[in-house]
């Protein structure tokens, strides 16, 4: 995904240049594992569905306890969720990487699987992509190794209690056949697709030697995130219609507390500050490396270091507005990629080791299907109240 602010364009979710057309992939690194935290146990008990690229395995293992409702003027936790677009294991060891540090501070997140990622590129023709030639795609196929890889680690994510949501598939951005101008009933067959994909990887690849997914899709799916935010108010009829919980493809938003929009919880990327500048920048990698090295993946190395702190800034800066004041959740988004050598990855994990901190007290890590859970079962009028909360504005407890 290619989202990103820049003076004047704050909040736009501008997509960038063309040069930058796979998102969520890397070319070099270790190949991960797929093994941390997996509980092969779960096997036992698993029914398949179809022809076994999933199972039902039963309720999902590492949720929290039941939400519980606040009372008015009570201070209410601060929710923090790290998404992933792509959520594709290419060799760079970055999918288990960020599993384990999840794992090792209690923390859930949201994959948003690009449906392509699980289909061989030998059988790309089972692709149609709305506005597109059969088999395109804007993003690159995975190799056989490395959709198994995918499937490893999409399967130990959900045992370690992570969300598996959608970012489609094909991630066409510009031009007449940009997402941007499809229709509800083209969002409803890419939908689809990315379902049939899921659902349907064990015909589609041959693969015998991998376990299924242990979860029903068509359940476990209830949101996505759009390419480079585009499209959401033609989208948003599909996903109601198809008892979706959630859409995050606002093209940019401010922390403050979520409302609806179609009956679907809006959670948008958010403004945060950016140190060293007048502007804000959005809450994605991508959206600062625009502000970095202008595009380029790849900009001086000579300017890594003093990069990498200022994008652990203005992630914790972020997370630090809200906890202090409106206690808005605070959303992070993401891609597994080296880009100007890692720097990204390094703020994310410096970030979740910042807010998992003793000293933040009442923080809670969660996927947004979590936040969900959450927010249905509060008192209309208290979320009102917080609602009323503008940015940096203090909650007082009062109302």
């Amino acid at each position: 995904m290619r989202e990103f602010s820049r003076r004047g364009m704050l909040g736009l979710g501008v997509g960038a240049a063309a040069a930058l057309s796979v998102a969520g992939c890397s070319s070099s690194g270790s190949s991960g594992s797929g093994k941390v935290g997996a509980k092969p146990g779960q096997t036992a008990k698993a029914k398949p569905i179809g022809d076994g690229s999933t199972a039902y395995t039963g309720k999902q293992p590492s949720q929290p306890p039941k939400p519980e409702k606040l009372e008015p003027g009570q201070k209410p936790p601060q929710f923090v969720v790290f998404s992933w677009d792509g959520a594709g294991e290419v060799g760079n060891g970055l999918f288990p990487r960020f599993r384990k540090i999840a794992k090792d501070h209690n923390a859930s997140m949201t994959f948003f699987l690009s449906g392509l990622y699980l289909l061989p590129e030998s059988k790309k023709r089972l692709y149609r992509p709305p506005n597109n030639p059969v088999g395109a795609s804007a993003i690159g196929y995975l190799s056989d190794d490395h959709v198994k890889e995918t499937l490893k680690n999409l399967r130990a994510a959900w045992l370690e209690g992570h969300e598996i949501g959608t970012h489609f598939n094909g991630h066409f951005c510009d031009g007449t056949g940009s997402v941007e101008h499809w229709t509800p009933a083209q969002w409803d067959s890419e939908i689809e697709q990315a379902m049939d994909f899921v659902t349907k990887w064990r015909t589609n690849t041959g693969f015998t030697d991998l376990e299924p997914l242990p979860f029903d899709y068509s359940k476990e799916l209830v949101g996505g995130r759009t390419p480079c935010l585009k499209g959401q108010n033609n989208l948003l009829p599909t996903a109601k219609k198809r008892g979706w919980r959630y859409d995050a493809s606002s093209p940019g938003g401010v922390q403050v507390w979520p409302t609806k929009k179609l009956g679907l919880w809006d959670f948008p990327l958010q403004s945060m500050p950016f140190p060293g500048h007048s502007f804000q920048v959005l809450s994605m990698d991508y959206n600062i490396l625009a502000n970095q090295s202008r595009n380029s993946t790849k900009g001086p190395p000579a300017n890594y270091p003093a990069w990498r702190k200022q994008a652990t800034d203005a992630y914790i800066a972020g997370f630090q507005r809200a906890y202090e004041t409106n206690r808005a959740p605070f959303f992070v988004g993401n891609h597994f990629e080296q880009w100007n050598g890692g720097i990204y990855m390094d703020a994310v994990e410096d970030t979740i080791k910042h807010i998992a901190d003793d000293k933040h007290k009442d923080v809670r890590m969660v996927s947004f299907r979590q936040l969900c859970d959450w927010l249905d079962v509060q008192d209309p009028q208290v979320l009102a109240n917080l609602r009323g909360l503008g940015v940096g504005q203090n909650f007082t407890g009062r109302g």
